[in-house]
């Protein structure tokens, strides 16, 4: 069995689609769990929270999905950002107001355990950025794998020993723990444009990568419309 991880899609349908025709494609698929802010930057909110609930098999908490709904989280946002989540807030309809307040920051299932952020104060919202970032945060969890998003860089972490590396897989030890982020779906940030998720297969215990081109332009003119700051739209171009 193998199951995808998507991370901060930030209401980006384009990308999303493309995700999820891919993900369609693969018969070894069983499961999709996002870790958190499916809202926030982008211009379809309400379309990609459709989409995630349909397609999904588990949902938490980012903390975009949070300032969407709630202002308090906005304080520490700049302003680009915060403006996003203002927008956000006012595009909302109140069904997924709801289901925004109700997910959970967590998910643990098996060896593996889900969280936006980190698994320590998953409420803190911290970034795992490197290996000095990661070393604080084992203590923090008991599973095998911490799977994250946050930062949108894609990256493997290891408390000791880095997993071995085969063309575009990684493949874990079930005697070693490791944090995973598996990049961003909507508004990837490691000068890589095209759109970023994980597939783990629990019988290798392997990891890929994957990267897909979608329509950046229709995505970005979106942006625009809706009157969202233009760098929000920039950006998408360079993965930055």
């Amino acid at each position: 069995m193998s199951f995808a991880i998507l991370a901060d899609i930030h209401s980006n349908l384009e990308a999303l689609t493309e995700a999820d025709k891919y993900i369609k494609k693969r018969e070894d698929i069983e499961e999709i769990i996002i870790v958190g802010d499916i809202v926030g930057y982008g211009a379809n909110p309400n379309e990609c929270i459709k989409v995630c609930k349909n397609i999904s098999d588990y949902i938490i908490a980012g903390n975009h999905d949070h300032a969407a709904v709630n202002p308090d989280e906005r304080l520490f946002f700049n302003i680009y950002a915060a403006r996003a989540a203002k927008w956000t807030e006012n595009a909302l309809n109140e069904e997924n107001v709801q289901f925004l307040k109700n997910l959970p920051l967590t998910l643990s299932k098996g060896s593996f355990l889900f969280v936006h952020s980190s698994p320590h104060n998953p409420d803190e919202w911290s970034y795992i950025i490197n290996n000095w970032d990661a070393r604080f945060q084992f203590g923090a969890f008991n599973q095998n794998i911490c799977f994250i998003g946050h930062s949108h860089l894609p990256a493997v972490f290891a408390e000791n020993n880095p997993p071995d590396k085969v063309d575009n897989k990684f493949f874990f030890s079930k005697d070693e723990k490791y944090i995973v982020n598996v990049g961003s779906i909507g508004q990837p940030r490691d000068r890589n444009p095209k759109l970023s998720f994980c597939i783990f297969d629990e019988n290798e215990w392997s990891l890929e990568n994957i990267r897909l081109d979608y329509d950046i332009k229709k995505a970005a003119g979106k942006i625009l419309k809706a009157e969202l700051p233009s760098g929000l739209a920039e950006r998408l171009y360079n993965g930055t």
